[in-house]
């Protein structure tokens, strides 16, 4: 890790800050842990003496990712994942703010807890970190948390982590408790009496693996539901994460409908469909699951379009022992703090969105659905930024991940682009050399 704090100057870059709904050439000035100065020609005369000027050489600059749900394993699970760990993955993969979820042992459903995450991530990591807190007490779906407690004690929202909650009942009281606190709900949406015994997208290709498998409409009854709850709470409603067209109508109707309702999608179901599970890959194991391409297709139009807010990694680290098992017997989840971007910059290569969509959803609307600093390279914003080369290309070497477990879905995938420079509150944190 770097910790030189002299004025940085990137200069003769791609400025990319959809804050601004600006994609063009231009210069960025950091000092103090805030940007100064975000505009094309400031030059070498225009600062501070000392400035550690970079010629950027036309690569991108853009305001740091902030990973809207990736689970670390801290506390109680740190064989998994650790606050050190997981930001050092995250700063190589051009994250600088994480957003962790609350089902550690014990559950962040209390002040104390939410107090302990936040004092151990900042003596331990490099990045941002911000807790989620549980919607409910133990996440058991039958009692709500002290919402404003919580948030008081900094939870930047409230979600059961990949557990739905069933009961209709608790689900609208949370909803209208947290409306009062102006408080995100960020709810996954499987009812899981639906799911059963599934463990792949339900279809033909299940069917040959002899596979049991999972419905569209296990998430999609389970989304309608939360909808009708927000029009009868008007309260404010986040999907952690769909996959399939029926939900992306669902979510069209109630945008239509003025509802305050928002979107994730994870980078998995951005970048791969239930063939790339092929013969039986575990890594590829996720809740919820890999759809079709027509799937797929719709979700990365959604992202285009601004029906879906945002991309996120969905970082679940599991280790050898539960992961490499038979399909049927192993963990859900892959990691993805450190290939988030790097798959991303597939959809742009391929002509499915540019830029400033992409940085728009992975940065500056979770910063605005969340009410946090960053997201931005106006002056005044937190210096977290970051420095793409979008053409350089690449294999993955599950020996660089900085994860402590190596469940990746791009195990030797070629990719185009990736991060050469992370920089957090004035900070270069991570640089490829």
């Amino acid at each position: 890790m770097l910790t030189d704090r002299r004025p940085i100057l990137l200069a003769n870059a791609r400025v990319v800050d959809p804050s601004r709904d600006f994609d063009g050439p231009g210069d960025v000035l950091i000092a103090d842990g805030f940007i100064r100065d975000s505009r094309r020609g400031i030059g070498a005369a225009g600062v501070p003496e000392g400035t550690d000027i970079i010629n950027c050489a036309g690569k991108v600059v853009a305001p740091g990712l902030i990973d809207m749900r990736a689970f670390v394993g801290e506390p109680g699970a740190s064989h998994r994942e650790t606050f050190a760990s997981a930001s050092q993955a995250a700063a190589s993969g051009g994250i600088t703010t994480i957003i962790c979820q609350p089902d550690t042992s014990p559950v962040i459903d209390n002040s104390a807890t939410v107090d302990f995450v936040l004092r151990r991530a900042r003596d331990t990591a490099i990045v941002n970190i911000h807790p989620m807190a549980a919607l409910t007490k133990g996440m058991r779906g039958e009692e709500m948390t002290e919402i404003g407690l919580l948030k008081a004690a900094g939870a930047v929202a409230f979600t059961d982590g990949d557990r739905s909650v069933t009961n209709a009942q608790v689900m609208r009281r949370t909803l209208t408790y947290a409306r009062d606190f102006d408080a995100l709900i960020v709810h996954h949406t499987e009812d899981p009496n639906l799911v059963g015994e599934g463990v792949m997208n339900e279809g033909e290709f299940a069917a040959r693996l002899g596979l049991v498998g999972i419905p569209n409409a296990a998430e999609a009854v389970m989304l309608e539901r939360d909808m009708r709850l927000v029009a009868l709470t008007d309260g404010r409603y986040h999907a952690a994460s769909l996959t399939c067209i029926e939900s992306l109508e669902i979510l069209q109707r109630a945008r239509d409908a003025g509802l305050s309702v928002s979107a994730s999608v994870s980078i998995n179901h951005l970048t791969l469909n239930e063939n790339d599970i092929g013969p039986y890959r575990s890594f590829l194991k996720l809740s919820p699951p890999l759809r079709t391409e027509d799937d797929r297709l719709a979700l990365v139009a959604a992202v285009a379009s601004g029906l879906i807010d945002v991309v996120m990694s969905d970082h679940n680290p599991q280790d050898v022992e539960v992961k490499r098992l038979p399909f049927a017997e192993a963990a859900y989840g892959a990691i993805g703090l450190q290939t988030i971007l790097p798959a991303a910059l597939r959809l742009i290569h391929n002509g499915a969105t540019d830029f400033k969509t992409l940085i728009r959803a992975m940065s500056t609307r979770p910063a605005e659905l969340l009410g946090l600093p960053g997201g931005s390279l106006r002056a005044g914003s937190p210096a977290d930024v970051i420095v793409i080369d979008p053409d350089t290309p690449w294999v993955l070497d599950p020996a660089d991940l900085k994860s402590q477990c190596k469940n990746t879905p791009f195990d030797a995938a070629r990719f185009s682009g990736r991060v050469v420079r992370t920089i957090v509150g004035g900070r270069t944190v991570f640089e490829h050399v």
